[in-house]
């Protein structure tokens, strides 16, 4: 069965926004990597600063090639979380939105779809 890996980003609320349209210019920076599945990014909405950002994978070596081929390119330049256009200095890299990540792992032992009628 998949893996799931969830990063966990705290994100003050006056960089909320800031974070959002970053992940929004990301349009297909992960969809197209061999054996994922599923990105949602999940925003808090009562007692929490820590947004979720929740992907599905085939297996561990899906995310690990991911994670050592077009992430580590796209981090390289600015990701979601840390760069946007014209927020810095040319030059310069913007200050990253989240201000803290912790990435949690898991296999997915049971899952459920809805009923087709």
């Amino acid at each position: 069965m998949s893996i799931v890996k969830i990063n966990v980003l705290e994100v003050p609320a006056e960089q909320r926004e800031v974070l959002e349209k970053r992940f929004a210019s990301r349009a297909g920076a992960v969809e197209n990597s061999d054996g994922f599945e599923w990105f949602e990014l999940l925003r808090p909405v009562e007692g929490t600063d820590q947004y979720l950002v929740y992907t599905r994978w085939r297996d561990e070596a899906a995310f690990q090639a991911w994670m050592e081929g077009p992430r580590k390119a796209a981090h390289q330049q600015g990701r979601p979380g840390d760069s946007a256009p014209g927020e810095a200095p040319q030059g310069e890299r913007p200050r990253p939105a989240a201000s803290g990540s912790t990435l949690w792992s898991f296999d997915v032992v049971q899952q459920a779809a809805p009923k087709q009628s």
